[in-house]
């Protein structure tokens, strides 16, 4: 029968804005002294929440834990449109907001629900001829996506102080809520990016159950032991 290790597992972290996916796996790994760590699900560098990481045997189930839906909080800012459906990207169009009301954004959400044909966005980490989109964005090249099949089980906004609207997703794994900002502002007339956002769930575990970055690196290896789901739990 094999054997697991203390490390062999996962960590819940709370994944700040600013760093990759990639750059938090790399501080693990470098404060855990692991070969072996991986991520459960690329947040964008301006997202925040939760960040499932696998350690050591655990890598071997990220592919099914990636599988998980996911939940999602964020921001919509109606108006301005950019080249990356988000903040950070370059304003593309502005445009005046009509006077929505709340019931009205949840009534245009509704077109949004259930099996959805996204297209990634050209600012994306998604690889065409092995090339990144983002890389060839980078260079002012558009080229043609292919859509991606995702399901929406709730889209819904729970405030709106115009120009702003606050929302939760629930959907399947891959999908993108900038792209739904998007695509709802351009359904609306008027354009719209995503603010802010914040994944909140991952399957059965939760961003209140996950340790923040800088607390991370602050305890000792011994220490995080606690905090890390055994293998055999997670592959339940």
């Amino acid at each position: 029968m094999e054997t697991f290790g203390e490390f062999d597992g996962a960590l819940l972290v709370d994944k700040p804005a600013g760093p990759t996916s990639h750059d938090i796996v790399d501080i693990i790994r470098a404060h855990l002294g692991l070969r072996k760590v991986g991520h459960c699900g690329t947040l964008d560098p301006g997202a925040t929440g939760l960040l499932l990481i696998v350690l050591g045997k655990a890598t071997r189930l990220s592919e099914k834990l990636m599988s998980d839906d996911k939940v999602y909080e964020g921001c919509v800012r109606f108006g301005i449109t950019t080249d990356s459906y988000d903040a950070k990207g370059a304003v593309t169009a502005t445009a005046p907001v009509p006077s929505f009301t709340l019931d009205q954004l949840n009534a245009a959400t509704a077109a949004f629900t259930g099996d959805v044909m996204q297209e990634p966005p050209m600012v994306s980490a998604v690889k065409q001829g092995g090339v990144p989109l983002y890389k060839l964005a980078r260079k002012g090249i558009v080229v043609e996506r292919k859509p991606r099949l995702v399901h929406i089980y709730n889209f819904r906004f729970t405030d709106y102080v115009e120009p702003q609207g606050w929302c939760r997703v629930v959907c399947t794994k891959g999908t993108y809520v900038r792209s739904l900002a998007h695509e709802l502002g351009q359904k609306l007339g008027c354009g719209a990016h995503l603010q802010h956002l914040r994944r909140t769930d991952s399957g059965k575990f939760s961003v209140a159950d996950a340790i923040e970055v800088e607390q991370l690196i602050q305890m000792p290896p011994s220490a995080l032991v606690a905090r890390i789901i055994p293998f055999l739990k997670l592959a339940r």
